[in-house]
């Protein structure tokens, strides 16, 4: 199959060379029995890659399994891969069939594998140098055949120098290596990739799509983008949804992007456990300043309209005002919800009349800008957290994708924001 036709099946948007050399090497590496490690950053598309593999192979009829490492804890991790007997644990109620016997004669993909704890490491090397693992809480040995497709954002070189990682684990692992080049390099993908999203994000939600001007094109392709394809999703729907033009100037543009460029090649060298979470914490933090600078947005508009009516808002724009106060606090300090609402001859003997209370109103406001950028970013992403876990009905695995983090980092977050209840019935 051309690597055009393969593009169209899995959903590959880009023409970058490097793009193209990765299917390939996936498309031809897949008929054999080697293992194959995709190695790439977080959000750059590695999860369609293993997909590619299984197709072209001789498995492909046989089962796909995916597993996200990173999202298993690590006292459940080996009974997730290899399966339990009745009583290994406590909750173990009954036998547990793993990843692996769920996936004999076809292919596993694991995901963050270098996310896995050593233990567990040395029984991955045994499963596939001799096809063998055994159940947690068992002695007997079971026998599989898989295919394992490996992906990592993580340096495993210097997870092996460093004694994070099994080197004889990574040879194994290692038959052949798939790059997937990081957004920054396929800059001419860029602009066909917001296209696509901002389109399908439109026909979906059945509204309008959006457009760029030449320097908003611009701007998003001398961006450096630290968080992939990824990070242009979010922003390209952010833009779809919140632009009050359909057509999008680089002044407008900038309003849902972080303003400050990390220096990629200038970060320094952390170990991979430590990059991962500041990949992931970084993304959730560009959530956070996206949201405060569109309330911070929308809230000059509501004052600029009271005082352009006489104190009046109108009932669309109050919905605004439910968004931005959900428990029924005030606009600014001193202006209730209530009187926001009165009419233009009630305002004025409460003290808003537009001509002698501007420069009041005015300061309100700056003060409640100053009041918005300066709110705790801890407060904030706790806030956040907490809404996506209410929105899911506390199912992590969706809130989680909704925030853009993997589920490892939001279990980690749930646990030192103490929200474990949230969402729970």
């Amino acid at each position: 199959m051309e690597t055009t036709e393969i593009k169209q099946r899995y959903g590959i948007v880009g023409s970058d060379t490097m793009l193209d050399q990765a299917i390939q090497r996936a498309a031809m590496v897949a008929p054999t029995r080697l293992s194959v490690l995709i190695v790439g950053e977080n959000g750059s598309g590695k999860e369609a890659f293993p997909q590619i593999v299984h197709a072209f192979s001789q498995r492909k009829h046989e089962a796909y399994v995916s597993v996200n490492c990173g999202a298993i804890p690590e006292g459940t991790i080996d009974s997730e891969l290899f399966g339990h007997v009745k009583g290994a644990f406590t909750g173990a109620l009954s036998d547990r069939k793993g990843y692996f016997e769920e996936a004999n004669g076809g292919t596993i993909f694991l995901d963050e594998i270098g996310e896995l704890p050593l233990a567990t490491q040395a029984k991955l090397l045994r499963v596939l140098e001799a096809g063998e693992y055994m159940r947690v809480g068992s002695s007997g040995v079971l026998k599989t055949d898989v295919r394992v497709v490996a992906a990592t954002n993580v340096d495993l070189d210097r997870a092996v120098r460093e004694g994070r990682f099994r080197e004889d684990l990574f040879y194994r692992l290692n038959g052949v290596t798939i790059r997937i080049p990081p957004l920054r390099q396929r800059k001419d993908d860029i602009g066909v990739l917001f296209h696509k999203f901002t389109n399908d994000f439109a026909d979906k939600n059945r509204m309008p799509a959006v457009r760029l001007t030449p320097e908003a094109s611009e701007m998003l392709r001398r961006y450096e983008w630290p968080g992939n394809v990824r990070q242009l999703k979010n922003v390209a729907e952010q833009v779809t949804v919140l632009a009050q033009s359909r057509t999008v100037d680089a002044a407008e543009l900038s309003l849902y992007m972080p303003q400050a460029t990390p220096a990629i090649n200038t970060l320094p060298q952390i170990d991979g456990s430590h990059q991962q979470a500041l990949n992931t914490d970084r993304e959730l933090l560009y959530k956070i300043l996206f949201d405060m600078r569109r309330d911070v947005t929308d809230l000059k508009k509501l004052v600029m309209e009271m005082l352009a009516n006489g104190g009046t808002i109108s009932q669309e724009n109050t919905q605004i005002i439910e968004r931005l106060y959900p428990e029924g606090g005030a606009l600014v300090p001193t202006i209730s919800s209530e009187q926001l609402r009165l009419q233009p001859s009630e305002a004025e003997s409460v003290g808003l009349r537009q001509a002698s209370d501007a420069t009041f109103v005015d300061a309100e406001v700056r003060e409640a800008e100053r009041e918005q950028e300066t709110l705790s970013i801890p407060d904030n992403e706790r806030e956040l957290i907490r809404r996506a876990l209410e929105k899911y009905a506390g199912r992590r695995r969706q809130a989680a994708a909704e925030l853009g983090i993997s589920e490892r980092t939001l279990y980690r977050k749930i646990r030192d924001y103490n929200l474990d209840e949230v969402g729970m019935k």
